[in-house]
Parts: C-alpha cells; sequence; structure tokens
C-alpha cells in the first residue's frame, strides 16, 4: 500500500491556547532563575573573630564571680552548668541555622534593603529580613530541653517557668506576624499586652515592694503589698521592655548588641545575688533569672556575628520582641525589676526622646533614621526624636560601625551605673 505523505496537522483553538500557556511559563521560568539563584546565594560568613572578642570581654567577669569570687553551692553550681552547655550548642546550632533559613525567607520575599547604604552598592543588596526567627525557635528547643535536667514534675518553679516560656514564644509569634503584615506601629504597643498575659495569668509570686529606709517614718511600713496592682505593674513593665528594644534600632547590629550588653549585665547581677545571700528562695529566683538568659546571650551572640556591620542579615521585629519579652520575665520573676529599669536606662532615654513623635505631638515618619552620604560614608543625625539622632546632633557625624559602637558603649555605661548605684545604696536605701 502506498504511504501517504504526512499532512501539516490543523491547528485548532485549544492547541494554541495550550502552546501559549507552555510558552508563557517557559518564558516565567527562564525569567525567575536568575532570582532564584541570587536567592541561592551565600550570605557573608559569620564574623568569628569579633564575636570571640567580644565574648571574651562579656563573658569573662561572670565565669570569674560564679567559680573563683564566690563559693556557691553544688546544687546551684550544676543547673548553670549545664544550662551553659546547653547554650554553647545552641550558639553554634544558630550559626549554622542561620544561612540555611536565610535562602528560605529570600525566596518569600522577606528581605529589605540598607537605608544607611542607600546610593553605594551595598544599598541594593537584598538583606534576608525576620532571623531573629531561628534565635527564638533554637531558644525554645533549648529551655524545653532543659527542664529535663532541672526540674522535678512537682517544682514549685515550674508552672512560672512554662508560664514564662508561653509568652516568649507568644511574642515572638506575634512579632513574627508583624514582620510579615506590617502592622502599624499603635498596633506594636498593644502586641506584648496580649503576650504578656500567661505570665500574669500563672504568676503566684509575692506582690509586696521593700519600702525605701528613708520613707519608711512617714509610710509607717517596711514591706508593702500591692496585690493585683503589682501584676498591672508587671504588664505594663513586659510592654515597655519589649517595645524599647524595637524602638532603639536602626543601624546594623544596635538591635542584637543592646541585648547582648543588657544579657551580660543581668547575668553578672544575679551571680552576685546568688553569692552574697543565704536565702535558698531569693537564690532560687537569680538561678531561674540565669537559666533564661544563658540561652538568650549565647543565640544572640551567633545572630550578631551575622547582623554585625556590615549586616547579612536583618533581625526584624521578630527578634526585638522575642528579646525584650525574655528580659522582662527574667527581670519579675528573679525579682529585680528595678535594676532591670536602670540596665535599661538607654532605652529609657530613647523613649523619652521618642514621645513628642510617639504620641502624635510632632510628625513621627515611618524610618527615624539618620541621614547617609554615600559620598563620605558618615550618618548625620535628624531631627527625629531617637538616641541615635541625638547622639549624633551631640557629636558630631560619625560611620555607622563607629555610632553602633559608642551606642554599645552607652549601654554598658548605663548598666555599670546601676552597678554602682547599688553599691553605694545597699544598706541606706534598702
Amino acid at each position: 500500500m502506498a504511504r501517504k505523505r504526512a499532512s501539516k496537522p490543523t491547528t485548532t483553538t485549544e492547541d494554541t491556547i495550550t502552546t501559549t500557556k507552555e510558552a508563557i511559563l517557559t518564558n516565567n521560568k527562564e525569567t525567575k532563575r536568575p532570582q532564584e539563584t541570587n536567592n541561592d546565594q551565600p550570605i557573608a560568613p559569620p564574623k568569628k573573630g569579633f564575636i570571640f572578642k567580644l565574648s571574651l570581654l562579656l563573658i569573662a567577669p561572670y565565669f570569674y564571680l560564679l567559680f573563683f569570687h564566690y563559693q556557691i553551692q553544688h546544687d546551684l553550681i550544676k543547673p548553670i552548668l549545664i544550662n551553659a552547655g546547653l547554650s554553647l550548642v545552641g550558639f553554634f546550632l544558630t550559626v549554622k541555622m542561620i544561612p540555611v533559613a536565610s535562602k528560605y525567607v529570600l525566596r518569600r520575599n522577606l528581605f529589605g534593603y540598607d537605608i544607611n547604604k542607600k546610593g553605594t552598592p551595598q544599598g541594593t543588596v537584598k538583606v534576608p529580613e525576620s532571623l531573629g526567627i531561628v534565635v527564638a525557635v533554637v531558644f525554645m528547643v533549648l529551655t524545653i530541653v532543659f527542664q529535663f535536667f532541672t526540674f522535678a514534675p512537682d517544682s514549685i518553679w515550674l508552672v512560672e517557668y512554662n508560664a514564662a516560656l508561653a509568652s516568649i514564644c507568644f511574642m515572638t509569634l506575634l512579632g513574627f506576624i508583624d514582620d510579615v503584615l506590617d502592622v502599624p506601629w499603635r498596633v506594636k504597643l498593644v502586641l506584648p499586652s496580649i503576650a504578656a498575659l500567661p505570665l500574669l495569668m500563672a504568676y503566684a509570686g509575692h506582690t509586696t515592694i521593700i519600702i525605701p529606709k528613708p520613707l519608711i517614718p512617714y509610710v509607717g511600713l517596711k514591706l508593702l503589698d500591692l496585690g493585683f496592682i503589682y501584676k498591672i505593674y508587671m504588664w505594663f513593665l513586659a510592654i515597655f521592655c519589649t517595645n524599647c528594644i524595637n524602638i532603639h534600632a536602626g543601624i546594623n547590629g544596635l538591635e542584637v548588641g543592646q541585648t547582648v550588653v543588657i544579657a551580660s549585665a543581668i547575668l553578672i547581677h544575679n551571680v552576685m545575688q546568688i553569692g552574697a545571700s543565704a536565702d535558698p528562695e531569693y537564690q532560687q529566683a537569680h538561678a531561674f533569672s540565669v537559666y533564661l538568659v544563658q540561652p538568650l546571650l549565647a543565640t544572640s551572640m551567633a545572630l550578631l556575628s551575622y547582623n554585625w556591620y556590615p549586616s547579612s542579615v536583618f533581625v526584624g521585629d521578630t527578634y526585638t520582641y522575642f528579646a525584650g519579652m525574655t528580659m522582662a520575665v527574667v527581670g519579675i520573676l528573679g525579682h529585680f525589676s528595678e535594676t532591670l529599669l536602670i540596665f535599661f536606662l538607654a532605652q529609657v532615654l530613647n523613649f523619652l526622646l521618642s514621645v513628642p513623635q510617639l504620641f502624635g505631638f510632632r510628625h513621627c515618619p515611618r524610618h527615624r533614621l539618620p541621614r547617609f552620604d554615600p559620598q563620605t560614608g558618615l550618618l548625620t543625625g535628624t531631627d527625629d526624636g531617637t538616641l541615635v539622632n541625638f547622639y549624633l546632633r551631640m557629636f558630631g557625624r560619625k560611620s555607622e560601625n563607629s555610632l553602633c559602637v559608642h551606642l554599645l558603649l552607652v549601654q554598658a555605661l548605663g548598666c555599670c551605673i546601676c552597678f554602682g548605684l547599688r553599691y553605694l545604696l545597699t544598706g541606706w536605701y534598702k
């Protein structure tokens, strides 16, 4: 049988639509390939040398007091060392997880541009955002695992420990939601008040305050039970600590850096109180604080190794909310909220400078950042009411890295003032 030559197939409308769709999909894939390749590029390696030097500077006094200066009981030393070991594991785990997580957040378009490098090649780089979620997740895993080594099922501290973790976890969730949805700042003031509810509902500690000795003749009491008012005070403290970290920000390394400095001061304060006291309940309250602050410090140091100038990742509101709530929790449950507020001296000053704009008396722009000059690489302070701009107006233009170091030294100075006040006023004030 003779074969017929295959004729050209007739093109139908359906075939045309199918072919067009395939062409569009192919073009989209080809278009997206460079973007996906860009997203998969590794971020800059961690600044290990800087973190090692900083850790020696901040942690060495803490371990000196813990092992040499004070004679602390073995029953307290053992869980602290177990916690320190877990925290060290958390440091290396966080360092490994941040580059992996940065790829995923970039694929989901969670990135930002460094405004303080606008006009330079670095200002056009997509920097992965919200990497504080890695720190929070590792922190939660460490603190939950630590319960296995320390708390018995009938421990009186277990309820408050879990309530603290619930508040921290709740605040981390709300912070991540803020990063994704970008809620207005007025709503941000409300978020910590919601996250603090588990802690307030589970709090079963004392609600009394010690009256300062000079005021005892006028008050007629040495102890004053505030009752429900004390819980309201705790609620406001949680709101303040969480938001004050968030608004004292805007330059590479500042959010994590201030947390690292305050956390180091809290650890030193706790070990001093444990070593100087003979009251088991008082010692346990400060040990409780250590159990939460050590993993916070370790994971934050890992994040700082990527967030220090020039930042290869941004921490997002997830981290600032998480860190602020964690420190508020340890101050409340460790019963040193007054000392904690003095550690936050720089944040208190920043809040006071921000009040006119935060409460609408002056125009409040979205980003209250200093002005960057791409020609010189220096930052100039604006009229916005932040400590960052105030410092630049007072002491002149500075590079971003230099400014961050200066502000962290101011933070450390505030912590030193706190220790000095406690030393000078001990025995006279309380």
